[in-house]
């Protein structure tokens, strides 16, 4: 039996990574999900076990201690984390998962699963992730601003990644992230 793919895709806040994500899984029902821990508090309208598992940080840093994560973070002052487990098994039977995860993450990854395909989301200005921070109205000012602060880092790491996809028109960026995963063998 052949191995699934590993799909990383990151960006910089505001970049529309999950817009994106959310928007072709129908066109890829086998293809896995990876759901991320957070210690961060659920936005209007998230759902435990569907969006994140939101956990609190001590239940967070029992997990770390028993190595249950591929990859964990401090980002914007939350703990983020990939259960190891499901994307091990997953790829292990043929399946293929997609991880939605920060940069430094990422990274992690790319050194634990050197055939991880990693796709890398940004837009053509860095003003317009602060813009779509505000019009999206879940994070306070100085949420932004760490945001902003940690996206010149997470721009410069592009390069890392094997795709990248410019989000400037929503329709075009889901077209290419879309075609990016119908190319790869494990995929069709």
């Amino acid at each position: 039996m052949s191995k699934g793919c590993l799909f990383v895709i990151s960006a910089p806040s505001g970049a529309g990574k999950s817009t994106l994500i959310n928007r072709i899984r129908p066109e890829f029902p086998d293809m896995l999900y990876s759901i991320s821990c957070t210690t961060r508090p659920p936005r209007i309208g998230e759902i435990d076990g569907t969006h994140y598992y939101f956990v609190s940080r001590e239940q967070f840093k029992s997990m770390i201690k028993n190595n249950e994560f591929l990859e964990w973070k401090e980002v914007h002052g939350n703990l983020y984390g990939t259960p190891a487990r499901f994307v091990t098994d997953a790829v292990e039977v043929g399946r293929s998962v997609i991880l939605d995860i920060d940069v430094e993450g990422a990274r992690e990854v790319f050194r634990k699963f050197g055939q991880a395909i990693g796709i890398f989301i940004t837009v053509p200005e860095i003003s317009i992730l602060e813009q779509r921070l505000r019009a999206r109205g879940t994070d306070s000012d100085a949420s932004i601003r760490i945001r902003m602060m940690n996206a010149t880092g997470e721009l410069a790491l592009a390069p890392m990644f094997r795709h990248v996809v410019v989000n400037d028109d929503l329709e075009e960026a889901v077209q290419c992230l879309a075609s990016i995963l119908r190319k790869q063998t494990c995929c069709k």
